[in-house]
């Protein structure tokens, strides 16, 4: 394709939590084949491999030609040498980024039969597949058969049985081209540019997983943020995760697949190692169960692997050697992922159930968890009341409380709830003060109820900082709102130093924040939902302001009625005989008691130097 190029308006595949799937996929020395455009970062991640890259792209391939020193192959499927194999195959931008319109259309079915082909014995597929009925679509404000860019050219029909529409489907179809189905990773927030990538089978043994919930909502709330959406997506993928849903719903999946080593598999060779457990307690093929980036780009990619004894934290070499607590620029937070090597919190993430506590108006529960959070933030202080590293940034989305059955909020037996925080990588430069950590913490969920539009036992004339100081007392603090606005504050700084945004996204991040009310959808989110939540907030505030005015104005008319008929009285009792009479028998007596004050201010005027020389004397 001479005049095409796939990187004109589309987001490449290759860099974050897929770069290092396909890193740690890919043997050293061994040979690649990347089918289709990606990332060059991708490219420079399989550095230690023998890397072909399959286009369909002349222009793409001449620039690819010239910045990397790998092999170019344009022309699509048909480009493939016959006698030639390959140890790894890499489609992470599906199967439809390969077909050229320069020949005979294959199809998905023989696209994967072309790339079967090439695969050696004992090879490893590493396929992309979109969720026809993932999130991305459910949120997507333009629907998917209205497509008309270029790009859109290759888009399936309603009825389309020349492609897999779920997992079942995708590992039939593998085993029909002679492959040996694998594990499969969620791809959050969209399949193109994951920032998550979760182990389907852990996504459906633990709904009720802490760190699953943190990462979905995290990986999903910024995931949409610049263009609308229908609904909150990070909202929709937590309720997916917790109905058992998450790896279903998911935005798309990276498929791995094997072919086998000999034609006859061995009596005796072993399960399928490449799977996935279902009870989630081990990853697919020894491969870790969850990737996330969080923070700025740069930051890196961490990794949780499956344990006899749990989940357990681990950053790869690199990313530990790269970062550094940035004192030089005296950023609010920094990262220590050195920290980042034990075992990762078990329980329900304290936000999740605060917002179900709300929900039923559990005020028990909520007096509980709120109290013994201020307890474990004390518990962690100096004795000058303040609190450094991971503990002064423990905000309820990243905290976890233990497991205690099927509802913790509600404990039987009166024991106080166990807290940990989640992430403890992301550190305070400074002490802060206990208070301000309450706030900031109270403040963010304060802010999710108000603005989200979630039901909470609470009245609805509230402002933010008026619920949080609502939510302080629930945990038997007396917050002012002085410390309010410091929490806000701190939470301007540590979302700047996480974002790694400038000056001037730093001063608009104040303003957006500090702006933040209940009758305003949440903010950096432009959801159509949450807008008419908004919307109707802000007619019941009018509908309370408007009654209000009507009753003042009802009190107004009614005091101006009573005024003008005091007037009428008094007008009529002043023409009188009485009046008049009355007022000239006044009339000497006033004139008299001026003159009275006049003489006493005189005398004491007379008297006032002599009172001083005795005094002097």
């Amino acid at each position: 394709m001479l005049a095409w190029s796939d990187l004109t308006g589309r987001r490449l595949p290759g860099g974050g939590p897929l770069a290092a799937l396909a890193a740690r996929v890919t043997p050293a020395g061994a040979r690649v084949l990347l089918a289709g455009p990606h990332d060059p970062e991708l490219v420079d991640r399989l550095a230690h491999a023998d890397v072909t890259c399959l286009l369909r792209s002349w222009p793409d391939g001449s620039a690819l030609a010239e910045d990397r020193p790998v092999r170019v192959v344009v022309g699509g499927p048909g480009g493939l040498p016959a006698d030639e194999t390959f140890d790894v195959v890499i489609a992470a931008a599906g199967l439809d980024a390969v077909e050229s319109v320069e020949g005979t259309p294959v199809g998905w079915d023989g696209l994967l039969r072309r790339l079967a082909a090439v695969l050696a014995p004992g090879g490893t597929l590493l396929l992309r597949l979109d969720n026809p009925v993932g999130l991305t679509r459910m949120v997507d404000t333009a629907p998917w058969y209205a497509g008309r860019d270029d790009a859109d050219w290759a888009i399936g029909g309603a009825l389309d049985a020349g492609r897999p529409a779920n997992l079942e489907q995708a590992r039939e179809r593998l085993a029909g081209a002679g492959l040996r189905p694998g594990g499969c990773f969620a791809a959050y927030p969209e399949p193109a540019a994951p920032t998550a990538l979760v182990d389907a089978g852990a996504l459906a043994a633990r709904p009720g997983s802490g760190l699953l919930d943190a990462v979905l909502h995290g990986a999903c709330a910024p995931g949409h943020g610049d263009r609308p959406v229908l609904q909150d997506p990070a909202r929709l993928a937590v309720d997916a995760l917790h109905a058992g849903l998450g790896a279903a719903l998911a935005p798309g999946w990276l498929v791995l697949a094997h072919r086998a080593a000999s034609a006859v598999p061995a009596a005796d060779d072993p399960p399928d190692a490449a799977g996935t457990d279902p009870t989630g307690k081990t990853g697919p093929g020894g491969l870790p169960v969850l990737w996330v980036q969080t923070g700025p780009p740069g930051i890196g990619v961490v990794e949780v692997t499956a344990a006899a004894d749990g989940w357990r934290w681990r950053v790869p070499g690199p990313v530990a050697a790269a970062t550094d607590a940035p004192f030089a620029t005296r950023a609010a937070a920094w990262r220590d992922p050195a920290v980042l090597t034990g075992a990762v919190p078990q329980g329900r993430l304290l936000r999740t159930v605060l917002l179900d506590a709300c929900l039923r108006r559990d005020l028990a529960a909520l007096r509980r968890l709120l109290h013994g959070y201020a307890a474990w933030l004390d518990a962690h202080a100096d004795d000058a009341g303040r609190l450094t590293g991971a503990t002064a940034l423990a905000s309820l989305d990243n905290v976890v409380l233990a497991d205690g059955g099927a509802s913790p909020a509600r404990d039987a037996t009166g024991a106080p709830p166990v807290f940990a925080v989640l992430d403890p990588s992301w550190r305070a430069s400074d002490p802060w003060p206990v208070d301000v950590t309450l706030a900031r913490g109270l403040w963010r969920f304060a802010a999710a109820l108000a603005t989200g539009g979630y039901a909470h036992p609470w009245s609805s004339t509230l402002d933010v900082a008026g619920l949080t100081v609502v939510l302080a007392g629930t945990a038997g603090r007396d917050l002012d709102r002085a410390t309010v606005t410091a929490a806000v504050d701190a939470e301007v700084a540590v979302t700047a130093a996480l974002r790694g945004l400038d000056n001037a996204d730093r001063v608009a991040l104040a303003d957006e924040l500090r702006a933040v009310e209940p009758t305003a959808p949440p903010t950096g989110l432009d959801s159509h939902q949450q807008l008419r939540e908004a919307w109707l907030r802000q007619k019941a505030e009018l509908t309370r302001v408007t009654a209000l005015l009507r009753w003042t104005e009802e009190l107004l008319t009614s005091r101006e009625r009573a005024l003008r008929r005091a007037e009428a009285t008094i007008n009529l009792l002043s023409g009188s005989l009485s009046y008049r009479v009355g007022r000239l028998a006044i009339t000497p007596a006033r004139l008299a008691k001026r003159g009275a004050r006049a003489a006493k201010r005189r005398a004491k005027d007379a008297l006032a130097p002599r009172r001083d020389e005795q005094e002097q004397q």
